[in-house]
């Protein structure tokens, strides 16, 4: 437990570092685009999985660094879809591992304090077999913690960028970056989950999209505790249950989950919307 406390301190004074290395005075991305030999630079476009995965590269020789300096070796996921993207392996005691997965997501323009949410992992079987090594670098159970090095961004106005031009080097300053206003967070994943998935049909645990509880760890288990969510999860449209009218149902919810256990359902965080806090707010007025 101190491994882990101390690990997360180190990670959130290193991470609240990257933004001046990631932002200039004015908050726009320090990466404008990238460059060929004969000196021409290229706007980046403006595609999610884009900036996420430059930003991943922007960020890893600083990542490297704070490894390095706090004792740690990296390996990375050998394969695309393997979890994590960053295993922290304590040099001295290979015993100490954490998970890091890095996350990127954009601020809603409509909704400014709420992102476009992300995947926490899978809840398939690695999750639920704690020494599975199926698309795992270590057994899940291996790990002493779980944590997501996040970065939430705005997109820039797409009007604002040609990417049909090019520039030359010389006018860096001048080309509009197609990212700005970073806000880098550390949480363990569990305490930012939501009860949904967070991807299409595919196994993967959703988070919540709410910009503050996010920074504060205020998931929907976050009062509950890491054993409820690990449950949860393991169990996620596996237990049937009857409804007050008598057909069958698949439990896919929290509050369901809960009740079905025998829980305090006032321990449930509710997701907090956009919609649900205007309402509180005309209702107050």
């Amino acid at each position: 437990m101190k491994e882990k406390i101390k690990f997360e301190s180190d990670l959130i004074e290193f991470i609240n570092s990257l933004k001046k290395y990631a932002s200039t005075d004015d908050g726009q991305w320090t990466v404008k685009g990238f460059i060929d030999v004969f000196r021409n630079v290229y706007t980046i476009s403006s595609d999610t999985k884009i900036v996420s995965k430059i930003l991943e590269i922007h960020l890893f020789p600083k990542i490297l660094k704070f490894a390095e300096d706090n004792g740690y070796k990296l390996v990375l996921a050998e394969h695309q879809n393997y979890y994590p993207d960053i295993s922290f392996v304590k040099a001295d005691d290979e015993s100490v591992k954490f998970a890091v997965d890095l996350k990127t997501t954009y601020r809603k323009p409509d909704k400014p304090e709420v992102c476009n949410g992300f995947t926490l992992g899978s809840h398939g079987e690695y999750f639920k077999n704690r020494t599975s090594t199926k698309n795992i670098q270590f057994p899940y159970g291996a790990y002493q913690g779980h944590f997501c090095l996040g970065i939430i961004y705005e997109r820039t106005d797409g009007s604002t960028i040609d990417e049909t031009k090019s520039y030359d080097i010389g006018e860096l300053h001048s080309i509009v970056s197609v990212v700005k206003n970073f806000q880098f967070f550390v949480a363990e994943k569990w305490k930012i989950a939501s009860d949904k998935g967070g991807s299409g049909n595919t196994a993967n645990i959703g988070s919540i999209n709410n910009i503050s509880d996010i920074l504060n760890q205020k998931g929907m288990f976050s009062k509950l505790g890491e054993q409820w969510f690990d449950d949860y999860w393991m169990n996620y449209r596996q237990i049937t249950v009857k409804d007050e009218n008598g057909k069958t149902k698949k439990i896919s919810s929290l509050r369901d989950f809960v009740t079905y256990r025998g829980g305090d359902t006032s321990l449930i965080v509710p997701k907090r919307t956009a919609k649900r806090r205007k309402l509180r707010k005309d209702s107050d007025e």
